[in-house]
């Protein structure tokens, strides 16, 4: 189960480069349900997602290179891009902050994964968080993919 909340950052922690950090490129081969191909550094994987906004079923399996390049080829839409800061916050929380590239330059969005709705719901969110989007579709990487 991803149990997870998104919001638009206000404004970017300083130092950025101090945290950990991963190159990410996804890809849909579907969007209800959602089944998506994802390369971040050098690991390849299969994604499926359940229906619903904060929270739903999700399962990772592996993939090696050559199968995620030939699932790739039957993507369908965008090509997502982006790349994803690792930042501590309060409670052993980590903000996931993405930075998109290619034809979402400049778009930010930041995820915080919840072991439960209930911590999920009463979530506190530090000031650099901005508006909260989890509940709007626009912000779905897999919405992302059709535009």
């Amino acid at each position: 189960m991803e149990i997870e909340r998104k919001f638009l950052p206000a404004y970017l922690p300083e130092n950025l480069d101090q945290y950990q950090h991963h190159l990410i490129e996804q890809a849909y081969l579907n969007v209800a349900p959602v089944v998506r191909i994802r390369r971040q550094d050098d690991t390849y994987i299969l994604t499926y997602k359940g229906g619903g906004m904060m929270a739903r079923e999700e399962y990772n399996l592996p993939l090696n290179r050559e199968s995620y390049l030939h699932l790739l080829e039957k993507a369908d839409g965008n090509i997502i891009t982006k790349t994803r800061y690792l930042i501590p916050i309060h409670d052993g929380l980590t903000a996931e902050l993405d930075i998109f590239e290619g034809k979402f330059s400049g778009m930010l969005l930041v995820e915080v994964e919840f072991d439960s709705v209930e911590d999920a719901n009463a979530f506190q969110k530090p000031d650099w968080f901005g508006e909260d989007v989890t509940y709007d579709k626009r912000y779905h990487n897999s919405y992302l993919s059709k535009l």
